[in-house]
């Protein structure tokens, strides 16, 4: 454990100021310190609200010297991804149509952290409407990676990721519709979970894809993860779709051992397009895995690109569905890239949407009966590390469709499954760029999840090693 509070995890942090040890002031102005030293570099924050932080912080100290503590949070800062509305706030969602729109409502996901005694430091970039996967934004620019300055983040959560990475924020909301928490996660080496579709709630986060959109965390371990997930899990009136699934004790689950535990490793397309180092990476995953206790076998699973393809077909659909009277009104105001990606949403015909729609029934079926003998499968993040910003700064080009596939490649078949997916960081390139493996499980199932992580995790330090601020 750390003694420096910003290095601390969340749930050290947390710990601390419950137990008195640190104020939640001396944590507030360490991280503000750290943000007002790297975001010139990063570009993570879309807003740092220092004064109302400490305002916070100290009214949260007050409550503690009185004996009253509002929950497992109390006094915690954290910055989360642009899109979750907060009362009276502007939520920017990324995007000049939004730069000025102040919400009227909470967010559920954002309303249960605060309530748990969070205190909001600001909030975080993101891609133009969590559209999109590098982490560029034509109208803020791109947030760019701890590790490297000269690569990305990821996206559409690339606030998040950069910033946790950076020991910002302890750890950050994000939202995972075609692989946006997983994505950020691999390239700048922290931990993040994908949520079960209908884990938690979106009430009061911005749509993109109706069937497709999760919420979920971003923080430096497993643990954090787990914390994070127990308070913001469950059924909730103002979403019919957040799920009335039975909850487990995510946090327990993360002090469990890996033995008995039997891991997947697919036998084609995760390893088929595979970057060198991202294989080598792999490897050495596998080896800690088995070493820990847990028993490896390989997993022949169905075709995982048609998968990608319908994930891309709803995904197209529906969120053309909902931008479709803003492209009429504003075209303009989107970035290029964007537009186009929108624009061919709307040239999906009905049919075969819901061609696509009525295939996730038999896929999971079939994806089910697949892993059935096994706990969970571990399969790369991405097929590459973190490649630059210039080199995937491709706009609205002919080159934009192919670069984004590529690097998606490999989360969109879990969003069209709709199945929980952790990533953690597993290793790094020669030049020192984070890599990520994802550990894919079954349905509601991440407390199976965060035991492998967390595990992992106890293993390894990956998640413990943190970026130098450049020169």
């Amino acid at each position: 454990m750390s003694t420096e509070p910003a290095l601390m995890t969340l749930t050290e942090v947390a710990r601390a100021i419950a137990m008195k040890q640190v104020s939640s002031h001396e944590v507030t102005s360490a991280l503000l310190q750290r943000i007002a030293q790297w975001q010139p570099h990063l570009n993570a924050f879309m807003s740092i609200e220092s004064e109302a932080a400490l305002k916070a912080a100290d009214a949260a100290d007050a409550e503690l010297a009185k004996g009253e503590v509002r929950g497992p949070l109390h006094g915690v800062p954290l910055a989360h991804k642009d899109m979750y509305y907060d009362a009276g706030k502007i939520a920017t969602c990324g995007s000049l149509i939004r730069r000025d729109f102040v919400a009227t409502t909470t967010s559920t996901a954002l309303q249960r952290l605060k309530d748990a005694g969070q205190i909001r430091l600001g909030t975080l970039h993101l891609a133009e409407f969590a559209y999109g996967p590098t982490g560029h934004n034509a109208h803020y620019g791109p947030v760019r990676n701890p590790w490297n300055v000269a690569h990305i983040t990821g996206g559409s959560s690339s606030g998040s990721g950069s910033s946790v990475a950076a020991r910002l924020t302890y750890a950050a909301l994000g939202s995972d519709t075609g692989g946006s928490i997983r994505m950020p996660a691999h390239f700048c080496g922290v931990t993040g979970l994908k949520t079960t579709w209908g884990r938690v709630s979106r009430a009061g986060a911005m749509p993109l894809s109706q069937s497709l959109d999760t919420v979920g965390p971003l923080a430096r371990t497993a643990e954090d993860c787990a914390l994070l997930l127990a308070l913001m899990a469950g059924p909730d009136p103002l979403d019919s779709t957040a799920s009335h699934e039975p909850l487990s004790d995510y946090v327990a689950a993360t002090k469990g051992s890996l033995k008995g535990l039997k891991l997947g490793v697919p036998a084609s397309f995760y390893v088929d397009d595979l970057d060198a180092e991202g294989a080598r990476v792999l490897d050495e995953t596998i080896a800690v895995l088995k070493r820990e206790g847990a028993d490896i076998v390989t997993v022949e699973l169905p075709d995982q690109r048609q998968l990608s393809s319908a994930s891309q077909l709803v995904l197209a659909a529906e969120a053309a569905a909902f931008h479709k009277r803003w492209m009429i009104e504003r075209p303009q105001d989107y970035s290029p890239q964007v537009l186009m990606r929108l624009q061919n949403g709307l040239a999906v015909p009905a049919i075969t949407y819901l061609e696509a729609m009525r295939w996730r029934g038999p896929a999971l079926a079939a994806h089910n009966a697949a892993t059935a003998g096994v706990d969970a499968v571990i399969a790369p993040a991405s097929p590459v590390p973190a490649p630059t910003i210039e080199e995937s700064d491709v706009g609205g080009g002919p080159n934009a469709p192919a670069l984004l596939q590529r690097l998606t490649l490999f989360t969109r078949p879990v969003n069209y499954l709709g199945l929980p997916s952790l990533t953690v960081p597993s290793g790094f390139t020669k030049s020192g760029l984070p890599i990520g493996m994802q550990l894919i499980g079954r349905s509601f199932d991440e407390a199976t999840l965060l035991t492998i992580g967390a595990a992992f995790q106890r293993a390894t330090d990956y998640h413990d090693r943190i970026p130098k601020l450049p020169s």
